[in-house]
């Protein structure tokens, strides 16, 4: 991704999918295309560091790959299109 929209969020009663629900539903009002990918923090991804599970079919983000990039500060986000997928 090389243009995208860096998103803050730092509730902590928000959890990770939500924030990322939250930058998405934005970036689709502001810029009339679905993100699909998201680069964050590595300290942000759950507990276990499972990038993977994130983004299976059965998660509640399917379509949004995530990302960890140690160049995006914590309680930031990173989210876009990826030029391969071809809306770009």
């Amino acid at each position: 991704m090389e243009i995208g929209m860096l998103w803050f969020d730092n509730d902590p009663k928000a959890d990770l999918v939500e924030k990322i629900k939250k930058a998405a539903a934005y970036y689709r009002q502001k810029y009339g295309v679905t993100p699909d990918i998201c680069f964050l923090h590595p300290t942000m991804l759950p507990k276990n560091g499972s990038v993977e599970a994130s983004t299976s079919p059965h998660s509640p983000l399917p379509n949004v790959e995530l990302r960890p990039s140690k160049s995006v500060m914590p309680n930031y986000l990173w989210i876009g299109v990826n030029p391969k997928s071809g809306e770009a």
